[in-house]
């Protein structure tokens, strides 16, 4: 009984120390962040980095101030990993996919190996991160990963029922989901989400590759009216929050460690946040009319056939690169088991 009194003292004592460490940084002038992100202010994504700035003020006693600029009025999408590690902003939400062959490890996580929901896509994603630590972050200081629910294909005209199909269909995709259109008999036209509305509804595009989250977050639903729910061939799209470098290593121990523990919070957090605008996205398409279509078993074998070829050259690309592509979505593969 007395050890146990000597150890909830000493945890009070330790506890104390670091609070008091907190205060006294919080009494100092703030460090003041910026953080850019694309997703506009509506979105449940951009709320979430929002409330994350705001948990980081909160839990630091305001030693550390977050600007927070959505919509891409800081840095645009495609170019936020590189803003960052510039250091235009302190802290960017982008996509691995807007910087073609730059992440050859967690690339491989968007490839079309059949994801079920964003909670497992975020999982795995900070679970890749962690097992092979790949070089390709060594120039910024991730915070942490989060992927969508199944990418999906949807269509503005015509009803998908084969791979006959989506033959000569133009399909907006961006990174991997791009190799599964292809894959797939269709033409993928890199574009980023924040094009997708106009060029869909301009006939530019035929369709999207895109989560069923996309019909209300970028309010896709308008637009389209078909989309194929085969999850055994969809697609992930991972995003990083990173940080700068020197701001990082800028920061004390206490706060490193602070932010450390929101990081994992929030990493959940965005996961679910997917998975619930999944089942949104799915009835705002219902209510503008949109048709939902199956694929039959035979169909399935075809779409699952047709998308391994796309995989296995992935895994030989990384094998050039030094990486061993087997292990990688080996990995991923059995994650998803």
């Amino acid at each position: 009984m007395k050890k146990k009194s000597i150890l909830t003292l000493v945890s009070i004592a330790v506890t104390a120390v670091f609070l008091s460490g907190l205060a006294t940084l919080a009494s100092a002038k703030a460090v003041e962040l910026t953080y850019a992100n694309f997703f506009p202010p509506f979105h449940i994504q951009s709320k979430l980095a929002e409330s994350w700035c705001q948990e980081v003020e909160k839990r630091t006693n305001g030693a550390v101030k977050i600007n927070y600029y959505p919509g891409g009025t800081l840095v645009k999408a495609p170019q936020i990993y590189d803003g960052v590690e510039q250091g235009i902003a302190d802290i960017g939400m982008s996509v691995l996919a807007y910087s073609k062959g730059r992440f050859p490890v967690l690339g491989a996580m968007d490839l079309p190996i059949g994801y079920p929901n964003g909670v497992a896509a975020t999982k795995i994603a900070n679970g890749v991160l962690d097992k092979f630590k790949p070089k390709e972050f060594d120039t910024t200081q991730v915070m942490f990963l989060h992927g969508h629910g199944p990418g999906l294909i949807h269509t503005t005209d015509k009803e998908v029922k084969t791979l006959d199909d989506l033959k000569g269909l133009k399909i907006r995709a961006t990174g991997m989901s791009a190799k599964l259109a292809k894959a797939l008999g269709a033409t993928p036209v890199s574009m980023g989400m924040p094009d997708a509305y106009q060029s869909l509804q301009k006939g530019v595009v035929d369709g999207c590759a895109h989560p069923m989250e996309a019909n209300k977050g970028w309010k896709l639903a308008e637009v389209v009216k078909y989309v194929v729910d085969e999850n055994s061939v969809a697609y992930t799209t991972t995003f990083f929050v990173t940080m700068n470098k020197a701001k990082w290593d800028s920061l004390s121990p206490e706060i490193q460690k602070t932010i450390g523990e929101i990081n994992m919070e929030w990493s959940a957090k965005h996961g679910e946040a997917w998975d619930s605008s999944d089942a949104e996205g799915r009835k705002f398409l219902a209510e503008k009319g949109g048709k939902v279509l199956m694929l039959s078993d035979a169909e399935k074998k075809n779409w699952q056939a047709a998308v391994k070829p796309a995989i296995d050259a992935y895994a030989a690309d990384l094998d050039k690169k030094g990486i061993n592509g087997k292990e990688v979505i080996g990995y991923i593969s059995s994650m998803l088991k």
